[in-house]
C-alpha cells in the first residue's frame, strides 16, 4: 500500500495571511474605515471566549467583547509563548505595586481590570516615558496632571510617583466613567483624551465605542485599546491556566514625610536598611534626596517604616550633605549653580532669604550636594602687599581695593580683617605697591 503524504494545506494557509494583513492595515486618516469586520472570526477558530469565573457587576469581561475580532486576536498573541514570556516579565516588574493598586482600585468600587493598564501602558515600568513625552506607570503628559496634584519640579517628577499616579489615574478614569457612563468610551477617552472622544460622540450622535471603531471613527490606536486591554485582562485574571505565577508579596506601603530635604543613602545608613528599596519606591526624585517642601511624602514598606520614621523624628541628626560656600564679589547664583550641578531654585530654597540680585559678600550659602563638585575655586594671582595705605575720611574697604586693581576680600584678608569690617580713619594697611 502507499504511504500517504502530508501535503501543505495551501488554501487554508493564505486564508489565515490575508486575515493578518486586514487585522493590521490603517489608512492614513483616522476617519477611514480601519478594519474589515471578520464575521466567521470564532468558527475560523471553532472556540467561543467565556468568562471562567463568576465576577463582579461592573467587569470589563463579557462573553460578547471577549469574542470581538480584535480582542480574540489579542489573546492569540499575548499566549503565544513570546507573549507569555513578556507578561511573565511585566508581572515580576509589577509585584512592588500590584496590590497597592488593587486596594485604591476596590476601595473606588471601580472595575478590577483596570489594574492591568499599566500592563499596556508602561510595562510596569515607573519610568517609562513615550515618544510624546507621557512618564510612569499610567503615562501622564505634563498637560493633564494639574487636576491631580501631580508636580514636576527640579526635585522630582510625581508622574513616577506609583502612589500619587495611580491615584490620580483612577480618578481621571472614574472621571470619564461619569461622563459618558461607559466603560469601553471611558478607556477610549483615557488612550484619546476625553475632550477628543467626547467631540466624535457629538458629532457623530454614536454613544457606542464598538460601533465608532467599527466604522473608523476613533483613531487607530484607540480602536486598538480597549481590545488589548480586554485581552491581557482575560489571560491575567486567569494566571495559572497560562503558567503565570508571579505575584509577588504586599510591602504594605505607607507615607512618612520628612519635612526636609533628606539623603536616602544617609536616612538607609542611619535606619540600617537597603538605600535601593528607598530609591526604588520613590523614582519620583531626580536625585536620591528629598525635597525640602513640606508637601512631600516619602513612600516605605510597612517593615520598615518604624525605623524610617524614630530616624526622621531626630532633628539633631544631619540627613543631609551641603557644600558650604561663602559669597565673594563677582559671585551670581548661576555660577555657583552651573559649577555644583543644581539650579539656582534649589540654591533659593535651601536657603531663605537670599534674593539672587542682592548677594551679600562674605554671606554664606548652604549647597545641597546632589552632585560630587569640588568647592569653587577662583583663579588668583600672588599679589606683594610690600606696600601700605593711611585709610582716609570716606573711605572703605571696597574703594581703597578698588583704587589698588584687587578684590576686597583678597585686601581684607591680607590684614586679617573680615569683609564688612568698619575702617577707622588713619588705619593703616598692607597693600600693593601702585607703579
Amino acid at each position: 500500500m502507499k504511504r500517504r503524504t502530508n501535503k501543505r494545506r495551501k488554501p487554508l494557509y493564505c486564508f489565515f495571511i490575508v486575515i493578518i494583513f486586514m487585522l493590521f492595515q490603517s489608512n492614513s486618516s483616522d476617519h477611514e474605515r480601519p478594519l474589515r469586520l471578520i464575521t466567521d472570526w470564532n468558527n475560523y477558530h471553532n472556540r467561543i471566549i467565556h468568562p471562567q469565573k463568576p465576577l463582579p457587576a461592573n467587569s470589563l469581561l463579557n462573553t460578547v467583547d471577549l469574542n470581538r475580532e480584535l480582542t480574540l486576536f489579542y489573546i492569540d498573541q499575548y499566549t503565544r509563548p513570546a507573549g507569555l514570556e513578556s507578561l511573565k516579565l511585566i508581572m515580576e516588574r509589577a509585584g512592588p505595586y500590584f496590590a497597592f493598586i488593587r486596594k485604591e482600585i476596590r476601595e473606588m468600587g471601580l472595575p478590577e481590570e483596570l489594574i492591568y493598564i499599566p500592563v499596556i501602558e508602561s510595562g510596569y515600568m515607573s519610568t517609562a516615558i513615550s515618544r510624546s513625552g507621557a512618564m510612569g506607570l499610567w503615562q501622564f503628559m505634563t498637560n493633564s496632571i494639574a487636576p491631580f496634584n501631580i508636580r514636576v519640579t527640579e526635585w522630582m517628577d510625581e508622574r513616577r510617583d506609583f502612589w500619587k499616579s495611580t491615584q490620580g489615574a483612577l480618578r481621571k478614569l472614574e472621571d470619564n466613567y461619569n461622563f459618558f457612563n461607559d466603560w469601553s468610551l471611558a478607556l477610549a477617552a483615557y488612550n484619546a483624551g476625553l475632550g477628543g472622544v467626547s467631540r466624535i460622540v457629538r458629532d457623530t450622535g454614536i454613544n457606542d465605542y464598538w460601533t465608532l471603531s467599527s466604522r473608523g471613527h476613533l483613531r487607530t490606536e484607540t480602536i486598538h485599546y480597549v481590545p488589548k486591554l480586554l485581552a491581557v485582562s482575560y489571560i491575567l485574571s486567569n494566571p495559572r491556566q497560562y503558567g503565570i505565577a508571579v505575584w509577588a508579596e504586599d510591602p504594605g506601603w505607607t507615607r512618612i514625610a520628612p519635612q526636609r530635604s533628606v539623603d536616602l543613602y544617609l536616612l538607609a545608613n542611619e535606619a540600617g536598611i537597603d538605600p535601593m528599596e528607598l530609591i526604588r519606591a520613590n523614582q519620583e526624585l531626580t536625585y536620591p534626596i528629598t525635597p525640602p517642601d513640606k508637601d512631600y511624602f516619602l513612600k516605605v514598606s510597612a517593615e520598615n517604616a518604624e525605623r524610617i520614621a524614630a530616624v526622621l523624628a531626630r532633628d539633631d541628626l544631619p540627613l543631609i550633605n551641603y557644600y558650604i560656600h561663602t559669597i565673594r564679589s563677582g559671585d551670581t547664583l548661576s555660577a555657583l549653580a552651573l559649577h555644583y550641578g543644581i539650579n539656582v531654585d534649589q540654591i533659593l530654597s535651601t536657603n531663605p532669604g537670599i534674593q539672587a540680585h542682592l548677594l551679600r559678600i562674605g554671606s554664606v550659602l548652604m549647597i545641597p550636594a546632589l552632585r560630587d563638585r569640588p568647592p569653587l575655586v577662583r583663579n588668583t594671582v600672588n599679589v606683594d602687599f610690600s606696600g601700605t595705605y593711611t585709610v582716609k575720611q570716606g573711605e572703605t574697604l571696597w574703594s581703597i581695593a578698588l583704587a589698588h586693581g584687587i578684590d576686597p576680600e583678597t585686601l581684607a584678608e591680607a590684614n586679617n580683617m573680615r569683609i564688612n569690617d568698619v575702617l577707622s580713619i588713619g588705619r593703616i594697611l598692607k597693600t600693593p605697591i601702585i607703579d
